[in-house]
């Protein structure tokens, strides 16, 4: 709450009991249902644990978030007194998020969230952006999301393969992705709303491109 008040938000608590959201954010005229939680260092990372856990008369019940329960993530990382700010886009469905805060050992990129993403300032005023875009008619304002300006990125197929869910929710956040296998090229992921000049959607079960 302390957090989104600096940030010059009205921030809003729910009086019912057992909804899924501890806060409601007032940013730019919208309201975001907010579900706080805590997080951790590990390894150059902080680690949101999304998982809930309740008793029931059938033993405990494990579950996850969804969109037509909460729109952010609030994490709050006592080891070094920093805030996150993270869109269920991200993170529906899952189990935990890692916000990596140091380059990874391996070198790796892709499938990597730049904490500079998530810092909940950023990510407020970011917000704050799309509000006023959405209001006019136009689409979210974020650097990701112009693809003119967007970098694509580059993965092997194996690696694509290991974590295809996660470049998938990249990919509708944004992102673009060239799939490489020893090397060349072998299939690009693109978002939902972007098509490269003169290839064709077509449907085959999901919403998909290639």
């Amino acid at each position: 709450m302390f957090r989104g008040l600096r940030a010059g938000i009205e921030v809003l608590s729910p009086q019912a009991e057992h909804v899924r959201y501890d806060l409601a954010f007032d940013i730019g005229g919208r309201f975001y249902r907010v579900q706080c939680k805590s997080a951790r260092l590990k390894d150059g990372a902080v680690i949101v644990r999304l998982t809930t856990c309740r008793r029931t008369s059938n033993g405990f019940v494990r579950t996850s978030y969804t969109a037509a329960e909460i729109d952010l993530v609030a994490a709050y990382c006592i080891e070094n007194d920093t805030c996150w700010l993270i869109p269920i886009e991200r993170i529906e469905g899952m189990g935990q998020f890692m916000i990596r805060l140091e380059p990874a050992r391996n070198g790796q990129l892709a499938a990597v969230n730049s904490a500079a993403d998530y810092e909940f300032e950023g990510a407020v005023a970011q917000l704050a952006r799309a509000s006023d875009w959405q209001s006019e008619g136009r689409r979210f304002d974020s650097d990701q999301l112009h693809q003119e300006n967007s970098v694509v990125q580059r993965t092997g197929a194996e690696e694509f393969g290991q974590f295809t869910g996660r470049f998938l929710q990249r990919a509708a956040a944004g992102e673009e992705f060239l799939i490489t296998r020893r090397g060349r090229p072998m299939a690009r992921l693109t978002p939902a709303d972007v098509r490269p000049a003169g290839l064709k959607a077509r449907s085959i079960g999901a919403d998909t491109q290639r």
